[in-house]
């Protein structure tokens, strides 16, 4: 490689350093490990190294963190978040060890601490108050979240005792890793309820507690974020007054002050005493309830920390020794094939159990067929399968010399295993689906499943197993047979269910109240308005939003059965894919029949206007996006502008008509709204347009 090829290696190697440093920071969705990015970042340096007059001023290796997210005010620090410079070998951390011992002495003791993956934040106090919470952000300045943080119950308000007049104190914001799972089930339950395809919902879904702790704190809404339980330790004081003399003391006054502090710290007299915390942890992490991925050696003794100093990114006396994402062998038993209400067909790869960060790991996603094809997937093969930051286990390579010599290639399967249908892969995707919709039996129960949901018909007392229940006595097959259910039927059927740990058959039953409740909820559910029925019958890629945008605009059922796929695709924001998914489930003449008999049982098929509300054409054409608040909810204001004929948007861009701007607007909405010279009006401004 001459010069010039070099330089553009190096240029796009920055560009991608950036990237991931916008993805893990701003948008808190990483998509390679921590080891991978520094692996990157070495590499950078060492290109810097070689060719100092290439480096660029905002090169990842001159910086810290990422961008300011926009959302936020920003402020700037008064003590700079600079990051550590880390290692993930022995060796490393002892030439770490040789030069503060070539520049101090062998006086000094190091404090050890635990490397909590989480979400860094400086926090201000002054006359023990909490005034200011402030995100790493660029490392110079960052988001004010002072709202959000202090929904966190463990991060005190008003401090107690002897504490100084003002300073800056810095932690980590985390989530324990059973709210994490709860909290994930919460929103693919969520996901599924909107009609979000099984295939995209992995994507949807956080991939570990950090992102959602982060994800979390910069969410708009405190209300919500308080809903996150969020927790924190806090770990470095900041201030003018000499408080102490070592950081293990500043531990202990912080904690005297009400702040929680990780009791998971030592002071350790040399590197023998280090390399034994880290080895320690890293098999007792998994015991812990929140996620650390390494640890953070410190010079204990502020006089030490100064004479060391700083480089212009990271402080010399200091360094953090990262656990590599914990990776074991498995043999591969069989590829199971998971069958969604979709039709989407998902590859498992069942495993001989092993044991792998704190659990035992029996299955791994392999996500489509294009996974087993760069996987090179062969019958019993031996797998190296990983989790570190990740809850659900994957394969990241297989063992090829232990393979056996005739062992057989991993075919994708063409039909479907439940109902044996050809699949299909349409072009542009990477997941095949079962077309049989209407005969396959996971198919079928997914799609009841969806139908009876909260966000869909809100049937009470129809849960996952009691359709399931349901269906497997053959008394619903349809939606539509759903409304035919008697008292008689429910009250005391019993059922079977297994469960998926033990494999142990468990029975249950439907009670005297239960059967009530069910009745009751079918009943209830026939006023469910037609937007919302729509939804429910499960069209692939109509979601909430896109029915909503059909009932709308086609007024009824009839209307929309009617309609070719250019008038379907030509509704705002619906297009030509949504289009082909809804003319096909509409020439499904079994389809048909069950929207007849749902009509005659009495359902909402067709837009019921409140007389009460007011609607007109006087926006017809106009968009429009409401940003502030407003003396009323901005969900009514959104509902006034769809009712009055207007469209509301999510995001400014040229082809907006009006900002209509409320109280504690963003100034970056402002700003970009009088780039694009997009019209302002108030609340007052805009009802005298109706």
């Amino acid at each position: 490689m001459n010069l010039p090829e070099e330089k553009l290696a190096y240029e796009a190697l920055v560009s991608e350093l950036k990237l991931h440093n916008y993805k893990y920071y701003v948008l808190s969705q990483p998509n390679i490990s921590d080891y991978e990015f520094d692996q990157l970042l070495k590499k950078c340096e060492a290109i810097e190294t070689l060719h100092p007059e290439w480096v660029q001023p905002d090169s990842p290796t001159q910086v810290v963190g990422g961008e300011v997210t926009k959302n936020f005010e920003q402020v700037k620090h008064a003590y700079p978040m600079m990051s550590l410079g880390n290692t993930y070998s022995a060796e490393e951390l002892g030439e770490f060890d040789q030069r503060v011992r070539k520049a101090i002495g062998d006086d000094f003791t190091y404090v050890c601490e635990l490397k909590f993956d989480g979400l860094a934040i400086s926090i201000s106090y002054e006359n023990g108050k909490m005034i200011r919470a402030v995100t790493r952000g660029d490392g110079t300045q960052g988001d004010d979240v002072t709202a959000n943080v202090k929904t966190i119950r463990s991060i005190p308000q008003q401090l107690h005792g002897n504490f100084p007049a003002s300073f800056d104190i810095r932690g980590e914001i985390f989530m324990h890793k059973k709210t994490f799972e709860r909290l994930n089930e919460s929103l693919k339950k969520e996901l599924i309820e909107q009609g979000v395809d099984e295939d995209k919902i992995a994507e949807r879904l956080y991939k570990n507690p950090r992102n959602f702790a982060s994800g979390s704190l910069k969410m708009q809404d405190s209300k919500e974020v308080a809903k996150r339980s969020l927790d924190a330790f806090l770990y470095f004081v900041y201030t003018k007054e000499n408080i102490c003399e070592t950081h293990s003391e500043s531990l202990t006054l912080a904690e005297s002050w009400g702040f929680q502090v990780s009791d998971h710290y030592q002071e350790c007299a040399n590197l023998a005493e280090v390399l034994a915390f880290i080895n320690k942890y890293e098999s007792e992490r998994h015991k812990l309830s929140y996620e650390i991925d390494g640890v953070v050696i410190k010079v204990n003794q502020y006089k030490h920390q100064e004479d060391l100093g700083f480089t212009a990114k990271i402080p010399k006396w200091a360094i953090s020794y990262k656990y590599k994402a914990e990776s074991a062998l498995s043999q591969l038993l069989s590829v199971s094939y998971q069958v969604g209400r979709t039709g989407a067909i998902t590859p498992v790869a069942n495993l001989k159990p092993v044991q792998l960060a704190g659990t035992t790991v029996k299955r791994a996603s392999l996500y489509n067929a294009d996974e087993i094809e760069r996987l090179d997937l062969h019958e019993l093969d031996w797998v190296h399968v990983e989790k570190g930051g990740e809850i659900i286990p994957k394969i990241t390579s297989v063992n090829a010399a232990k393979r056996d010599l005739f062992a057989q290639k991993i075919n994708y399967i063409s039909a479907c295993p439940e109902c044996g249908t050809q699949l299909i892969r349409k072009e542009g995707e990477v997941v095949h689906y079962c077309p049989n919709d209407s005969h396959c039996k996971p198919q079928l129960i997914g799609r009841l499943e969806h139908f009876v949901s909260r966000k869909a018909m809100n049937i009470d007392g129809l849960g996952a197993e009691t359709v399931a229940a349901l269906f497997q006595n053959n008394l619903v097959r349809t939606y539509a047979d759903l409304y035919t259910l008697t008292y008689e039927q429910l009250n005391g059927l019993s059922f079977e269910l297994e469960e998926s740990e033990t494999g142990k058959i468990k029975k249950r039953s439907i009670k005297e109240k239960g059967a009530e409740n069910i009745i009751q909820g079918i009943a209830l559910s026939k006023a469910v308005p037609f937007e919302r029925v729509l939804f429910a019958l499960g069209i692939r890629m109509v979601g909430e939003t896109v029915a909503k945008k059909l009932a709308q605009h086609f007024e009824n059922v009839a209307n929309l059965m009617q309609a070719n796929a250019e008038q379907i695709a030509a509704v705002h924001e619906i297009g030509e894919k949504i289009a082909e998914n809804v003319l096909r489930f509409f020439s499904d003449e079994e389809n048909i029949a069950v929207i007849n008999r749902l009509q005659s049982y009495g359902l909402n098929l067709h837009v019921q206007y409140d007389p009460s509300i007011q609607r007109s054409d006087a926006l017809a054409g106009k968009s429009f996006l409401v940003s502030g608040t407003f003396s009323m909810s901005r969900d009514d204001l959104k509902k006034l502008i769809e009712n009055n004929g207007g469209r509301n948007v999510s995001a400014i861009s040229k082809s907006l008509d009006y900002l209509i701007a409320g109280d504690k607007m963003g100034p970056e909405k402002l700003k970009k709204a009088a780039e694009l010279n997009i019209p302002l009006i108030s609340e007052q401004d805009f009802l005298a347009m109706i």
